[in-house]
Formats: structure tokens, sequence, C-alpha cells
């Protein structure tokens, strides 16, 4: 029989190079907590693409005390840009299709530069490492075998369709829901590498990965805060966090600095790419949040004013229409106290002699830490895999959750 204590979902969004923030922000959250084996703080975790990494790697460590936190953070502190930002220069300069045609043609090639010929820009191999090395798949089974994790909820994009992809892999006796929404489908399947792979796999950057018959690409284009799978896993409370500054705090940073924008920069490549990238990645999650703090207020009055009955009519027809009702959730939501991209433009200013890189990256970076303004660096925090970055955001994520200790204790207690 399950247990009827609170089960608490924790959502991570995606962005990149900017998930180390994340990492901070749990081990933060453990450090408040100080939390037992015999209560670990999450039950239900959920994920995109990098979100999706995070979550996984928690979730195959929920049996621990501290859910290896500070381990999911010292790998981000060991990420080398050398390593981790390799360009591959034949699909950049246009080579790959030619390439890739040529090898399926000589039967000596054909099927052994796989590895080498996957369309994207950069070459995708030292993620797969860190994905296949670092997380511990047959914890990950023994906890959801063991009821420990209720549910992994990893979100990709199915190339074909557009539809999102929810993988959900579950603990005996654990339900999932599914949306009515056809915009999005359920596959109820047991999360290996390839499904984190695919929901990190950022058009053009990192290659589409096929499961099945299909291919996947970054969840985060349409779906990049899970908040809704977490909720029809069963969670009853819920752990959000976002990877973008509160947008009013943002408004207001630009206001104070950087309201007149150059327009040239508006012909300048890397600056649309990171302006695109924010609207492709970072929804807006804070309207999610205000709805279901909408719903949580109605639901209240609602429990005042409805008797039984008409209260679960009331649940069947909603239950009817989106295929689970309402209820009153719990919500905790964390988003950066800094402007992140800031932050980037910062480290590129101090430290980009110290990073060693060459050609087109050293280029690219050198645009993105030039001139007075911080737009370019929005698209170089995405991409920017140095461990010394990642440790600014780790501290980050850290000062935001001891920042909220008694919301932290509250929430939980």
């Amino acid at each position: 029989m399950r247990s009827t204590k609170p089960r608490t979902g924790i959502v991570l969004s995606g962005g990149g190079a900017r998930g180390a923030y994340e990492a901070g922000l749990v081990a933060g959250i453990i450090e408040v907590l100080q939390p037992t084996p015999a209560k670990p703080p999450f039950q239900i975790f959920a994920g995109t693409s990098v979100g999706a990494i995070n979550a996984s790697f928690l979730a195959a460590n929920a049996q621990r005390q501290n859910l290896a936190a500070d381990e999911l953070c010292d790998i981000w502190r060991g990420l080398n840009l050398r390593a981790h930002l390799q360009l591959d220069l034949t699909v950049f300069l246009g080579f790959h299709a030619g390439l890739t045609k040529l090898a399926r043609r000589v039967p000596f090639l054909r099927g052994r530069l796989d590895d080498y010929l996957r369309p994207s820009l950069l070459d995708p191999r030292p993620l797969e490492g860190v994905v296949r090395d670092h997380i511990p798949w047959g914890a990950l089974r023994a906890n959801l075998r063991s009821g420990i994790v209720d549910s992994l909820v990893v979100a990709a994009l199915e190339v074909r369709t557009g539809r999102t992809t929810m993988f959900v892999d579950l603990a005996p006796g654990a339900d999932f829901r599914p949306s009515k929404d056809p915009r999005r489908q359920v596959r109820r399947t047991t999360i290996e590498a390839h499904h984190i792979l695919a929901s990190a796999a950022i058009p053009v950057a990192f290659p589409a990965r096929r499961i099945g018959d299909e291919y996947y690409s970054d969840g985060g284009l349409r779906f990049n805060t899970p908040i809704s799978p977490a909720i029809r896993s069963g969670a009853d409370r819920l752990v959000v966090v976002s990877l973008i500054q509160e947008p009013i705090a943002r408004m207001k940073l630009l206001d104070g600095g950087e309201s007149e924008i150059d327009q040239e920069l508006y012909a300048n490549p890397l600056f649309l790419a990171g302006k695109i990238l924010n609207a492709l990645l970072l929804d807006p999650i804070g309207y999610d949040l205000q709805v279901l703090e909408r719903f949580n207020k109605l639901l209240k009055v609602l429990d005042d004013t409805l008797d039984p009955a008409e209260r679960k009519r009331l649940e069947a027809v909603m239950r009817d229409s989106r295929g689970v009702p309402y209820r009153i959730l719990e919500t905790l939501s964390f988003a950066p106290s800094e402007d992140i991209g800031r932050l980037a433009f910062e480290h590129l200013r101090q430290h980009l002699p110290r990073l060693q890189v060459e050609g087109l990256v050293a280029w690219m970076l050198g645009q993105a830490s030039s001139g007075s303004a911080t737009w370019e660096a929005d698209l170089a925090s995405y991409f920017l895999f140095d461990g010394a970055f990642a440790g600014r955001l780790i501290e980050l994520g850290r000062h935001d959750a001891h920042a909220r200790e008694a919301e932290i204790r509250a929430f939980f207690a």
C-alpha cells in the first residue's frame, strides 16, 4: 500500500550551462533541511533539457541523505570549456551532408562514421559522457522499484509532429494521468541515457536523438518547465526552479541601465541568437505559477461554499475534461536573484584568456564579452560550460536557498 504522506515534486527547467544554478539551489535546500534517508525531501522528479539531467541524477541518488547534491555540484565544477564546447566544423562549413552521403555509398565507411557525422554544430560526445558516466542508472532503477522515487518525468519534442512527449518512469503502484491536450503525449518507459540526451538536444547545437521510430530534440522548445507532469504524477506540493531572473526584476534592471539598445545590435547574429534562445527555452513560468495560485484560491472558496455532493460533481466534470481533478497545491518557486546573462558577461570579461579556447569559439566568446552591453552574453550563458562559471552559479543557487530558509522549513514541515 502506498504512503498517504504528502508527495513533493521538484520541477527543473532547461537552460544549458545555466543548469549549474539548479545544482546549487538543491544543495542549499538540503543544507537547510538536513534530511534523513528515511525522509527524502522529494518523491517526484520532472525536468526538461539540462533540468532533465539534474532531475535524473537527483532521482538516482534519492536514497542518499543529501541526494548527492554536493557531487552534482562537483560534476558541474569539473566542466572544461575546451572539452565541452567543441565545434563540428564539417557542419558549420556545410560539408556534413556531402560527407554523410559519401559514407552511405562507400560500404567500408557505412556505419563507421555515424558518431562523427551527426548533424549538429557541437560535438555531442562530451555531454554524452557526462550523462552516461555520472548518473548511476542502476541506482535509479532500484529507487523506482523500492518506491523511494515515485516517478521521473522527462520532456522532449517529437520532431516529426511537433508534439511534446513526456517520457514517464513510474514506481510500482504509482500512476500518471495523461493530459487530454493533443499537443502532448505520454510514453511510459524505462528512462535511460538516450531519453535524457534527447531532452537536452538543443536544435542545431546538438543532434536530435532517435528513440524507437521517432526523432526527439530539446523539450524546452515547447515545454521548458514541466509543472503539469509533476502534478499528474500525484505531487501534492511542488518546488519549481526557473533559470531566468524574475521578469519584473529583469525589466527593472534593463530600465535602469540598458533600456537604450544600439540599433546595430539587431543585425548582430549573436544578439539575435541569444534573444531567440531566451524566447524558446525560458517560457513564462511566472504565468503558470500565477494560474496555480488562482486555482488554489478558487478551490478554497469552493471547499467553503459547496456541499460534499456538489464538490464531487465538480471534480467529476474536471476529471472528464482534463483527465485529473483540480487540487490545492502548495508551491515554492525559485529563480536566480541575479541576471545570469550579466554574470556570463562579467565572467568572460575577467576570465576569457584563461579559458584557452581557439578559433571560432574564441571569436564568439570574445564578441559576447565586448562592449558595454550584456546582450550577446545571453547566448554565451547557455553554452559557457566552464567549471569556474558553473561554480559562480552554484554559489548563487546556494545563496538564494539560504536567503529563504524560513520559507523552506515551513514548506517542508
